[in-house]
């Protein structure tokens, strides 16, 4: 499971991880938007043009850990999908709902590329 918001190592979703492995840091294809959501959680979103590599982390989960302890905690809007990894592989992760794109409390910040350097204190 790609992760690249809350859920990272240190966030506040990390402990629904707490029984899956680390697996290691890895980016997306160059191939998705980027989105800060009312500066509480990231979101990702595949396009054809103008994507860029989004920067996570890829944890071993098993599907109870998925179904009892992380997707519970996941906003609306997100919804689990497939990404492709900067290496052609694929990875489960949440994306942002097509219907939430076009809010204007969601900032792009696709050129960043990380939570990390923009998440709020």
């Amino acid at each position: 499971m790609f992760v690249n918001g809350q859920a990272m190592s240190g966030g506040s979703l990390n402990d629904a991880l707490a029984e899956a492995s680390l697996v290691g840091r890895f980016k997306t294809a160059p191939r998705y938007r980027f989105f800060n959501v009312r500066d509480e959680f990231p979101g990702l979103y595949p396009v054809d043009e103008g994507g860029s590599h989004v920067h996570g982390e890829v944890y071993e989960v098993d599907y109870a850990v998925l179904r009892e302890k992380l997707l519970p905690r996941e906003p609306r809007e997100l919804e689990l999908t497939v990404i492709e990894l900067e290496d052609g592989s694929g990875s489960l992760c949440m994306k942002m709902r097509e219907e939430y794109l076009d809010h204007p409390e969601h900032i792009d910040i696709t050129s960043h590329g990380d939570w990390r350097l923009v998440q709020p204190n």
